[in-house]
């Protein structure tokens, strides 16, 4: 076994050694060339500067690759080759506003042709292939972490074209420095952060275990307090993230009490997070939908509240949630879950060390429920003074000054959930000094005690976000756009439910719901010439933001997923695993529906034929489980 370690150990060091010399021996191999080029370098580039035009503006990336041919390197210089592929991306990256316009098809095979000379896997199948590794590796193995950085390393192999030097640049400056430096990103980590502080504010307080107690008198069974997780996740429907932590942090002491593992109360958690938010008209996600659409053509938010009936997924998530609860069955891995959380044990696996560790600490008799319910109203509140204030409700002469709706459209929830958590994280503390249940120094000391139970999610975030980096780098997007742009609106009949199933794929394998949207939105919109006075087209729409929110949902690399799993403290595979069989019921009865909506395009007498196939199936689920048991 030493021997090994020591062979392995000595490998590593080699390829480490060998990327290390690649650099210098380039760089010795060009140092005499540079002093001799310099002056013309410093030449050309002064003229270069005077007659160059802005290939980062999109209009004279079209009309730069509208007046020029074909790419073809052998033609051109360095310097023209740059330029040309400047343009490429350029154009690459605006695929939503380009779509349908004059000469696209030609414009985007010059662009890709442009793209592969320096990324020979762009915009191919390959482009999903660091995604699917990520994930069949985390499901196999169990284990999120490693899964996720050999996903990310090979999509950083990709791009680079397997050049070593190449890989290790991709990897870090492109991928985890950029992802996690992200200003949204960074945002969401300092939210993460103090939203710890304060659940852990809470715990030394005794408010956690006082509503336990509270919980335990005034919900008499299990289903109450399932139906009760329900209820608060559906209220909260504001943001998915602050929807996970914010259920998660009330509904843990309640759900501990009644022996529901920890595995269903961060399925219930995040089928009432995403799901929920995808049909409120006020919501982050909500504007999200409404900001990819041409406001100069259609109405977003009109579209957005047309489409809410022919959400199957997200409704159907809502009647599946009930139905469990009232008919107390579970089904899969769950059901392992759940028994071994009726004998004492609500994690499965490790979870009982984890348990003992926290009963060890003991918990402050001193606290009341209020110790709870105050903090979390102030920060709702909070939270949403933060939305709208970011949007700009506050801010005199500007576009949404004292416009509610208008400001929380545009808001930025990154930056106004920091605002909203931090007014709660001092509210907190003075309400808890006032109230002497915790000392000054506890407070402070909840800082880093936040920051620690955090730790987890904030890594699978920063892997889960840089992951992204690698396939949007590739090009995955494109490829999914262009297949469906190209194949999938030959049958107009059935473009919802293709549609659904292609949304679930590109949101599932990239593990974001909202560039989802911003992709298949402006495609099927074009497909129909940018209007909606088809039925069919709201149905496909509505079909795009079910699949994005299911894919995301089933996702383990999706944000709101990781946030799940941190708000109920759960393990993340045991999360993904147990949710899995659950989401994919749901998607198959939501795919069945969007073929009959296809054909008669009435909402009113499609949904409710869906929701009859949904409690048929869970029916029909439920007697072949107890067979099987019997």
């Amino acid at each position: 076994m030493l021997k090994k370690n020591r062979f392995l150990a000595m490998l590593i060091i080699s390829i480490i050694a060998a990327c290390m010399a690649m650099p210098f021996m380039a760089f010795a191999d060009n140092e005499s060339k540079d002093g001799q080029e310099a002056a013309e370098v410093q030449t050309e580039e002064a003229v270069a500067e005077e007659e160059a035009v802005d290939l980062t503006d999109n209009d004279n990336a079209i009309e730069f690759l509208t007046s020029n041919e074909m790419f073809d390197a052998k033609k051109l210089s360095e310097d023209e080759q740059a330029e040309y592929v400047t343009a490429a991306e350029t154009f690459i990256g605006n695929y939503s506003d380009n779509v349908g316009s004059e000469g696209f098809d030609e414009n985007l095979d010059k662009a890709l042709t442009a793209k592969r000379s320096q990324v020979n896997f762009y915009s191919s199948w390959w482009a999903l292939l660091p995604a699917i590794i990520a994930i069949v590796l985390a499901l196999i193995t169990k284990e999120v972490y490693s899964s996720l950085f050999i996903g990310i390393f090979s999509g950083a192999l990709l791009y680079s074209n397997f050049n070593c030097m190449g890989t290790i640049d991709h990897l870090f400056a492109d991928g985890f420095i950029a992802a996690v430096a992200d200003p949204y990103n960074i945002g969401i980590i300092i939210f993460l952060i103090i939203l710890g502080s304060i659940v852990a504010l809470m715990n030394k307080s005794g408010g956690s275990a006082a509503f336990g107690r509270w919980a335990e008198k005034h919900i008499k069974t299990r289903v109450g307090a399932q139906l009760a997780t329900v209820a608060l996740g559906v209220l909260i429907f504001i943001d998915d993230y602050f929807n996970c932590l914010t259920v998660g942090s009330v509904m843990r002491p309640v759900t501990d009490k009644f022996k529901i593992s920890r595995s269903k109360l961060s399925y219930i958690i995040d089928a009432t997070a995403a799901p929920v938010c995808i049909i409120a008209p006020v919501s982050s996600w909500a504007a999200a939908v409404a900001g990819f659409v041409d406001e100069d053509q259609i109405s977003g938010m009109h579209l957005f509240i047309r489409a809410i009936p022919y959400n199957f997924y997200a409704i159907l998530t809502i009647v599946m949630l009930i139905f469990i609860a009232v008919m107390k069955f579970d089904f899969g891995p769950m059901k392992k879950h759940e028994r071994n959380a009726a004998h004492g044990d609500l994690f499965s696996e490790k979870g009982k060390q984890i348990l003992a560790e926290a009963e060890e600490k003991g918990e402050n008799k001193n606290g009341s429920v209020w110790d709870l319910v105050a903090p979390v109203i102030v920060l709702i509140t909070a939270c949403v003074f933060g939305l709208i204030y970011s949007g700009g409700f506050f801010t005199a002469g500007g576009d949404y000054f004292l416009d509610f709706i208008g400001a929380f459209s545009n808001a930025d929830a990154s930056v106004g959930l920091v605002i909203g958590s931090f007014i709660g994280f001092v509210f907190a503390v003075i309400y808890f000094l006032i109230r002497g249940t915790v000392k000054f120094k506890e407070c402070m000391d909840a800082i880093p005690e936040g920051f620690k139970a955090m730790v987890p999610a904030i890594l699978i975030l920063a892997f889960a976000w840089t992951l992204k980096a690698m396939t949007d780098s590739l090009g995955a997007k494109v490829f999914i756009a262009e297949f469906v742009r190209l194949q999938a609106s030959s049958i107009i009949v059935l473009l919802p439910a293709i549609v659904f199933l292609i949304g679930l794929g590109l949101s599932f394998s990239t593990g974001t719901s909202w560039g989802t949207f911003g992709i298949l939105i402006p495609i099927v919109l074009a497909v129909f010439g940018g209007s909606i006075s088809q039925e069919i087209c709201i149905i496909a729409i509505s079909a795009c933001m079910a699949g994005a929110v299911c894919g995301d949902h089933c996702s383990p690399i999706s944000d709101t997923t990781i946030m799940a799993s941190a708000g109920a403290q759960s393990n993340h595979i045991n999360h993904v695993s147990t949710q899995l069989p659950y989401a994919l019921t749901v998607a198959g009865v939501s795919f069945v529906s969007y073929i009959i909506a296809g054909f008669i395009q009435n909402a009113w007498i499609v949904l409710p034929i869906s929701i009859v196939l949904m409690i048929g199936t869970l029916f029909v689920i439920k007697a072949m489980t107890n067979k099987k048991e019997a």
